[in-house]
């Protein structure tokens, strides 16, 4: 009786969704808003968007050299958040996929992977581009940490 007991105790513990590893857990709330290949940020850079502001002078920077300008994306900030991923120097045509790695009270630290959108036998004449991909996520009041993983 005591097996059968102890059995299903370690059942239950090991089902708990809760207990499993958040690592590289696809982030199904988050939704590529837009990109472009051309953003005039050489390094890689991570970052959080919570209001108008701040995403109108990240537009100012992007379009500072561009003639017409690309449009500002409308995002409803009393909802959601925005997360740009700013590639730095690439060569070839990547996405960075996006998983949770970490996930606390107050934190939440998300993985920013590269994925080969085409195959690497025309990497030498495939343009040097400076990317950049703007997603939008459900509104959250935890401190979001990124983290490169196989770059």
């Amino acid at each position: 009786m005591r097996f059968i007991l102890l059995l299903s105790l370690t059942l239950c513990l090991f089902s708990c969704k809760a207990q499993k590893d958040l690592a590289g857990e696809k982030m199904e709330e988050v939704e590529l808003v837009t990109k472009d290949g051309y953003s005039g940020i050489t390094e890689y850079e991570a970052m959080e968007i919570r209001d108008t502001k701040s995403l109108n002078k990240f537009y100012s920077q992007i379009n500072r050299t561009r003639k017409p300008g690309l449009p500002v994306p409308m995002v409803d900030f009393s909802k959601e958040i925005v997360i740009v991923v700013c590639m730095g120097e690439q060569k070839g045509e990547k996405l960075p996929l996006l998983s949770k790695i970490n996930e606390t009270e107050g934190e939440l630290t998300i993985a920013v992977e590269l994925s080969d959108q085409k195959s690497a036998e025309n990497m030498e004449a495939a343009p040097i581009q400076y990317p950049f991909y703007l997603y939008k996520m459900p509104l959250t009041a935890k401190l979001l940490n990124f983290q490169k993983v196989g770059w």
